[in-house]
This record gives structure tokens, C-alpha cells and sequence, in this order.
């Protein structure tokens, strides 16, 4: 009897779908991580965001 009242129950089940989708996110995002950790560290320009921003207010001010 008990089983049978265990087999319909899904209280649990919305939980476990929330899981395993943020599991699958995360799986994606550390694989893109680590294509662009190598795209950017194999980069010839300087990529600093200070100094682009820096040339963007002084590109500004000129005008």
C-alpha cells in the first residue's frame, strides 16, 4: 500500500529538475570559460579596461 503512495508522489520532483538544469548551466558556462581563457591569453592586443576607458573620456573630451 505504501508503495503504491510513494509511486504517485512528486513533491520532490520540481526541485530535482531545478538541479539538474543549473547543473547543466553551470556545465556550460565553465566550458566557455575555458575556450575564451585561451582565446585571450593567446591575444596580441592589450586588453585593459582601465586604459580603454581612459581613452574613451579623453576621445569625449576632445570633441
Amino acid at each position: 500500500m505504501e508503495l503504491k503512495i510513494l509511486k504517485r508522489e512528486t513533491n520532490g520532483q520540481g526541485a530535482a529538475e531545478y538541479i539538474l538544469l543549473f547543473g547543466g548551466v553551470i556545465v556550460i558556462a565553465i566550458a566557455a570559460l575555458m575556450i575564451y581563457k585561451s582565446y585571450f591569453s593567446n591575444a596580441q592586443t592589450n586588453l585593459n579596461a582601465n586604459n580603454d576607458f581612459e581613452d574613451l573620456r579623453n576621445a569625449m573630451n576632445a570633441t
